[in-house]
């Protein structure tokens, strides 16, 4: 009997090892099903088309999947790329902001609603950082939206514990472009510390 059978585009977020040298396991992101635990052939074929290239992270992609248990794995049966994002590995402190909001969206569940919008979020924080956009800063702004997006009260709570001129510092920080930013990263900095510190302190979140 034939598996379960999807097909969605989605985001890759994290690979592990699978424990077979046969296969590679992957966690994705669609804005349809959320976070989906997959796994994927590795092709050893020299040969192989350019559309069969191996996801890597951060990609985003069309998949083809099946599931024998229900949707709990999906085995990717094909896959095409819609977007690369190669830029981001070419800085550690790049690569590193965005495998903190990876690892954001794939340790705390979201409601079905906001699945758009975090999948909207990830792409394009995706898409700032591999074109070269201050980590620390894209850092800061994805928190605060993932924040809000998931109606945690962040705006009301937080934003009065700051001090009048930390307030301004992070109205221009959450409110410019990425492009249009100055701001010393030791000043980033002061500003994310405090943020992280309430997520810590008063939200379920993991960071």
């Amino acid at each position: 009997m034939p598996g379960q059978q999807l097909q969605t585009s989605a985001l890759v977020l994290a690979k592990q090892p699978s424990g077979s040298d046969s296969f590679e396991q992957l966690t994705a992101y669609s804005g349809e099903h959320g976070v989906l635990h997959c796994l994927r052939r590795i092709t050893q074929s020299k040969k192989a088309a350019p559309t069969s290239a191996p996801l890597d992270l951060f990609d985003e992609a069309e998949l083809w999947l099946e599931s024998s248990n229900q949707g709990r794995t999906w085995f990717i049966k094909e896959h095409r790329f819609i977007e690369q994002r190669a830029g981001i590995g070419r800085s550690y402190d790049t690569l590193k902001a965005a495998a903190a909001l990876a690892a954001l969206v794939t340790r705390n569940p979201v409601s079905d609603e906001s699945r758009p919008a975090i999948a909207d979020l990830l792409r394009s924080s995706f898409a700032a950082l591999a074109a070269g956009g201050r980590p620390d800063i894209a850092w800061l702004k994805a928190l605060y939206r993932f924040l809000r997006d998931e109606g945690y009260p962040v705006k009301q709570q937080w934003w009065p514990q700051l001090g009048a001129p930390d307030r301004d510092i992070a109205a221009q920080l959450l409110n410019q472009p990425l492009a249009a930013q100055t701001a010393d990263p030791a000043t980033v900095g002061h500003i994310t510390r405090q943020l992280e510190d309430w997520v810590r302190g008063e939200t379920e979140i993991r960071l």
